[in-house]
Formats: structure tokens, C-alpha cells, sequence
């Protein structure tokens, strides 16, 4: 069984970057080379008389990124641990650091640029590895593999966030390198699969049994992005906002704690000794969220509300087809939970949504409950005869979250767990053992029962209404779990047997909903005020309002550069691949005249609050200030006016991947000012800013050139 290294030291050396574990002597070194980025193997000991200019130790390399000029080896240089689940350490990603090939000696914007988006991004992202345990899958899939192979190989594709990053290793892994053309299996401890996610463990107590209980979000790589510039899926079946997580509870866990190694105190598995020959119990429940399977996109325009923009059903057809056939390879039954609004703007995307699952279902069979409050309570989507293709294990269910728990009533959202009671009972959850015995085996857990089914929650954002839902499936699977395991008896709940315990879970789904929210958001989650204390608050609903506006700045004015760093490091957008001539990306190339209407707005203000405070000599004129004011006035309520009326020329797109309605909306918005504005139109049509575009990249290269 190959793992990772867990200790690696660093070689600095004018030619190469040599990569060494000194737990592991006879392991080869690993060697990259400068400037090529030639990768090879080699003898660690034919290296120790080397000259280098510095040896430094760090946890791992997350991977090597070709910018525009130069390649970059990140490496992870501080991990901190956040505890231990069945024996192994799981580690959180603190701070990494880029080792460049060459030695720059000229300025670049765009190389500076690609750096701090991708800095910024790992500082601010949540990831997470282990040496010893695959992270990127659930209990479930863990126990179906051969643990032979190494780990990066057992990684799930979907969640194995660097991925991209590891290219260059996995390539040489599998075709080698110049001077080695065949599969090198030496560097299989040099990649390290990384999640990003969510990851909180917690060895607790329930009614003075010790238990460990764990909650995982691993956010999918494919189609990762921001709120509103990744929704929907793509033609490959990948969905906007894709997260799997799972909850786990471990019975007489090994050394559930930080300390450090004991019994076999094996360095490089990185797994403590055993739990006094009692049989280590496993239970995993799996839930996922993810963007509404269809070809929809929310378009910006400072707007509070943006427009929705749907494609028709018979479009994206093959792609939810794509997606629900992977969903159903690897989770069995799908029940669908659509929480979206049945009125107003939402609507759209519900009846998409239901006319896919009609298209996908042999002889759907629609249910429409209704009562005093709604003409829709549930509505379930269903095959009306036996099971004839995979699609009819989908069994959609709408909910009207909203309109349901209306006035504070969130009590009401536990009718959905009542709807879906027989499907989580025949649905089940993994449970296994991890003996003694079964260390003969490799460790491989022993299952005793598996999950059946996932239910597969969304709603607009796919982030608060989820959030609560998602945490009522997972309380009510663990009272049935604790039930099971003989902590409780039948009908009771935890949260009245051990308030301690409830506090504790309440907590932890509350910072599940905080982190998903604010990878996709870029705010903590609302209704958090429900998942932590259980009942809804007034003060939860005015922060609720703060965390709107919040979204609604950051989404407009600060989310394009985020979507590029998304883009930048799952490698949607690849410098070094990019045409020779695309140069200052990042340079803003509205018309001059466009970008001027803010500046012009905040002196106008600026001038206005001047003349109304400045103190006026008892003899002076009054007119003269007065129409001051009324003129600046007037500028400042014209390019307001002016910025709301054309919001897409002051939303902050993202520059490396543009959203293809982001350009048709621009570019309509543009010919909208030409054509029709009477201040701007006859000014902006003269001076655009393509003419000076050309020029001042000519005059970039001439000034590269000289130095």
C-alpha cells in the first residue's frame, strides 16, 4: 500500500528543485528540473553532496501551474491538524508557497496577477488531506476499493481538487518522462489528493458512551464557481455548486484525538495502534446538493433580482441525462428535493426542472398535493409502472420551502421529512466494522449495510433553504441510527436525551451551511439562526438582511475575480496554453468614457456635500451656492440614473473565462448607449477604447522588448 509522504524536504539548487522524504531513505528522490520542468526520478544518496542554496521541509506539493511565463511548484509549507478519524490524521491546508522555475527579471502584470488570484485563492480556501485515509470518498465507496493501489489512484475524479495542479505528476506517473518512457510508480508518495470542503470531527459523548461523530462537504471540481456565474450544468453533465456530504459516527474509534502516534507507531501510514480488540462500528449517511440540471444562468445588472435566462429542456437534455446517469451509477435511487418558489420569478426553473424529470421517467406519474395554504404543497414525479431504464429510479419531490415556513413557522418543514418517511426508511445507511481482524485484509471495512439511495436537495442557490433541510435528513437518520445502536429507545430523539450532544451537532451543520456558503456566496449562510438554537429568530432574519446586501455587493462588484481564480486553479483557464497575443487580460477595455460615469457620480456627491456644509459669510449670495448644489445635484442623479439603467457595464465579469450572455449582454448594452444616449452616445461612438487597445499593447511589448 503506497501513502503519501508525510515529510518531505525541499532542495533549492540553481538547476533543480530535489524533493526528498528523510523518513523514507531508500525512496527516490524526485527532481524538477530548472527552467524546463523536466521531471525525474533519481537516488537520493547520489544527491547528498549537492550544492544547493536552501533545504526546507514541508507537508506536500500540491501541484505545479504553468502561468504565462513561468511554472510554479506550490508547496504545502504548514498544515494543521484537525483531528482524527478512525486512527487517521486529517490535515487542513494553512499556508503554501510557489517556487518559480526561472529567476524573473522583467515586470509583468498578467504573471502578477495569475499569482495573487491563485495566492489569495488557496489562502482563503478551505482544503483539506490526509496521509493515510482517502478524504475524497465516503465510508462507502472506501470499503469497495483495493487498498493496494496508491492513494491518489483510490481519489474520486469529481472531488480531487488539485487534480489539475498534480497534471504533470500524474503524467509522469503513468508515461514517464525524457530518458524514462514508462509508467513510474517511484512518485506515487509525491501526490497528494486534496479536497475542498468542509471537514469537522469531534470526539464527543452521547449519554457517557464515547463516540466520534464526523461531517465532511467535498465540493466538486467540475463546473466550480460563484453564485451567479456558474449555475445550472455543462454539456459533460456537471453541475453548478456540486457538494457531497457526509455524516459519520465511530464507535470505539482508534485514538480519535491530536496526540501523537502510539501502538504500531507507524510514521509513514500515519495510523495510531489499535482500540483494545473491540470491533470499531462505522456509520456514514450521504446526502448531495447541486444546481438545478438544466441550461439556466442568472445574468447580473445590479439589479437586486437578476434575469433569468433558460434554454429549452429538449437543449439540455443529453446533459442531464449525463448527470443523473452518474448520480445513479453511484448512488442508486435519487430522490430529487426542489425547494424553489412556486411563484414569482423562481417558477421558470421549477417547471424546467419537472419537465426534464418527465422527459428522463418512462410513464411519469405526477402527484399534486394541495391544502388551505397552497395549491401545491408537494408535487412528486414518479414511474408509473415497474422500473423499465435506470432514469426511473429518479423520484422527484417539490416542497415550497418558503411559502410553507412563511412568518417564522420553520417548524413546518419537518412535513417534508413526514412525505419522505418510507423512502428514509427503505433508504438506509452504511454501517461497518473496522476489527482487529480485519487488518489481515489491508484494514478494509467489513460492511454490514449500505446506503440505497441519496437524496438530492437544491434550491436556487443550492445554500440556506438546503442547508436546513439537508440538517433535518441528517438528525433524523442519526436518532435512527442511535436507535439501532441501542443508545436510545424507539420514538425518543436526541436532542431531548443529550443536550450537550444537540448543541454540539447543532453547531457543526451550522458551520457545514457557513463554509458552502461562503465558497459559492461569499457570505455565511442564512437561516443559521434555525440550524444552531432550532427555532427562527428575529434577529436571525436581520441578519439574514446583512448577509443579502452583503451578497448582493460582492456578487455585482467583487465576484469576477474570484470566478478567475475558480478558473485559474482547476485549470479552465490555462495561461500557458492561451494565444501568444493574449496579453493584458486583466485590462479593463470599456470606452473611457463608460468608466468614467462612477468618478463622475462620487465627485458630484463629493461637491454636493461641500455646498451644503460649507459655512456661508452672513452678506454673501444665496444664489450663487444654491444652484452649485442644484447643478452637482443634477450630475450625480444623471450618472446614477446612468449606472442603473445599464448595469452590465459596471458589473464585475470575470476576465479569463467570459460567461458567453455576460458578452451579448454588454455588447447590447454597449449598442444601446451608442445608439440611443444623447449625452454619451455621439462621444462614445468617436473615442472607443478598442482603437487605444491596440496601441497600448504594441507599447507594452516595445518597453518588454527593451528591457
Amino acid at each position: 500500500m503506497t501513502l503519501p509522504f508525510r515529510d518531505i524536504n525541499v532542495q533549492a539548487a540553481s538547476d533543480s528543485y530535489i524533493f526528498t522524504s528523510p523518513s523514507s531513505p531508500n525512496a527516490p528522490a524526485l527532481t524538477i528540473d530548472r527552467p524546463t520542468g523536466d521531471i525525474r526520478l533519481s537516488d537520493a544518496s547520489l544527491l547528498a553532496g549537492k550544492r544547493v542554496a536552501r533545504v526546507s521541509s514541508i507537508a506536500g506539493i500540491l501541484g505545479v501551474v504553468r502561468l504565462r511565463l513561468d511554472k510554479y511548484i506550490i508547496v504545502i509549507t504548514k498544515a494543521q491538524p484537525v483531528g482524527r478519524l478512525r486512527g487517521h490524521m486529517v490535515y487542513k491546508v494553512v499556508a503554501t508557497e510557489f517556487l518559480p522555475l526561472r529567476e524573473r527579471q522583467i515586470h509583468d502584470h498578467d504573471e502578477d496577477k495569475f499569482l495573487n488570484l491563485l495566492k489569495g485563492f488557496i489562502k482563503s480556501g478551505p482544503m483539506y488531506f490526509s496521509y493515510s485515509l482517502d478524504v475524497t470518498n465516503t465510508s462507502q465507496r472506501q470499503a469497495q476499493h483495493d487498498l493496494s493501489t496508491p492513494l491518489w489512484q483510490r481519489a474520486d475524479d469529481r472531488f480531487f481538487w488539485n487534480r489539475f495542479l498534480q497534471s504533470d505528476l500524474i503524467n509522469f506517473r503513468t508515461k514517464g518522462g525524457r530518458g524514462s518512457p514508462a509508467p513510474q510508480p517511484g512518485i506515487d508518495p509525491y501526490i497528494l489528493p486534496v479536497i475542498f470542503g468542509m471537514f469537522e470531527v469531534h470526539p464527543t459523548t452521547f449519554k457517557g458512551t464515547p463516540i466520534t461523530i464526523a461531517l465532511i462537504t467535498r465540493r466538486s471540481r467540475h463546473r466550480a464557481g460563484t453564485r451567479y456565474f456558474s449555475r445550472g450544468i455543462d454539456a459533460e453533465g456537471h453541475a453548478s455548486n456540486y457538494n457531497e456530504t457526509e455524516q459519520i459516527v465511530v464507535l470505539n474509534d482508534r485514538g480519535s484525538g491530536l496526540g501523537g502516534f502510539t501502538g504500531s507507531g507507524d510514521m509513514q501510514s500515519g495510523k495510531l495502534g489499535g482500540s483494545d480488540g473491540k470491533e470499531m462500528q462505522v456509520l456514514s449517511y450521504v446526502q448531495t446538493r447541486g444546481s438545478v440540471p438544466v441550461y439556466w444562468a442568472e445574468v447580473n445588472n445590479l439589479k437586486y433580482t437578476p434575469t433569468i435566462q433558460l434554454k429549452s429542456t429538449e437543449a439540455a437534455f443529453p446533459a442531464a441525462k449525463a448527470h443523473f446517469d452518474e448520480q445513479i451509477r453511484l448512488y442508486g435511487d435519487n430522490y430529487l428535493v426542489n425547494l424553489v418558489n412556486q411563484k414569482g420569478r423562481e417558477t421558470r426553473v421549477k417547471l424546467a426542472y419537472e419537465q426534464m424529470v418527465d422527459r428522463l421517467v418512462s410513464s411519469p406519474k405526477e402527484r399534486v398535493q394541495s391544502d388551505a395554504l397552497t395549491d401545491e404543497k408537494f408535487h412528486t414525479i414518479e414511474t408509473s409502472t415497474k422500473p423499465q431504464t435506470s432514469f426511473d429510479r429518479l423520484h422527484y419531490i417539490y416542497f415550497d420551502f418558503h411559502a410553507e415556513t412563511k412568518g417564522l413557522q420553520m417548524h413546518r418543514a419537518q412535513l417534508l421529512i413526514d412525505r419522505m418517511h418510507e423512502a428514509l426508511i427503505a433508504q438506509q445507511y452504511l454501517r461497518a466494522v473496522d476489527s482487529p481482524a480485519s487488518q489481515v485484509n489491508g484494514g478494509r471495512l467489513e460492511v454490514r449495510n449500505l446506503q440505497r439511495s441519496v437524496v438530492r436537495t437544491n434550491c436556487m442557490d443550492c445554500l440556506d433553504r438546503t442547508n436546513v433541510v439537508q440538517s433535518m435528513l441528517a438528525r433524523w437518520t442519526l436518532d435512527r441510527m442511535f436507535i439501532d445502536l441501542g443508545l436510545m429507545t424507539r420514538g425518543s430523539q436526541f436532542k431531548d436525551e443529550d443536550p450537550a450532544f444537540e448543541f454540539m451537532f447543532r453547531n457543526m451543520w451550522a458551520d457545514n451551511a457557513d463554509i458552502v456558503s461562503n465558497s459559492y456566496a461569499g457570505t455565511g449562510a442564512m437561516k443559521t439562526d434555525l440550524t444552531r438554537t432550532g427555532k427562527r429568530t428575529k434577529a436571525g432574519a436581520l441578519a439574514d438582511a446583512n448577509i443579502a446586501v452583503t451578497r448582493y455587493c460582492k456578487n455585482n462588484f467583487f465576484d469576477g475575480p474570484r470566478q478567475d481564480a475558480f478558473d485559474l486553479f482547476l485549470g479552465v483557464y490555462q495561461p500557458g496554453a492561451a494565444n501568444i497575443g493574449s496579453q493584458l487580460v486583466f485590462v479593463d477595455r470599456r470606452p473611457v468614457l463608460i468608466q468614467a460615469i462612477p468618478y463622475l457620480a462620487a465627485f458630484s456627491l463629493f461637491f454636493v456635500f461641500v455646498g451644503i456644509w460649507t459655512p456661508r459669510l452672513p452678506d454673501s449670495a444665496v444664489w450663487p451656492m444654491r444652484l452649485f448644489i442644484i447643478f452637482w445635484t443634477a450630475v450625480a442623479a444623471w450618472s446614477l440614473t446612468f449606472i442603473i439603467s445599464n448595469g452590465m457595464l459596471y458589473v464585475n465579469w470575470p476576465k479569463l473565462v467570459p460567461r458567453p450572455w455576460a458578452v451579448e449582454g454588454y455588447h447590447e448594452t454597449i449598442t444601446k448607449v451608442v445608439r440611443k444616449d444623447k449625452i454619451l452616445g455621439p462621444l462614445v461612438a468617436k473615442h472607443e477604447r478598442g482603437l487605444s487597445t491596440a496601441r497600448y499593447i504594441n507599447a507594452e511589448e516595445g518597453k518588454k522588448r527593451i528591457e
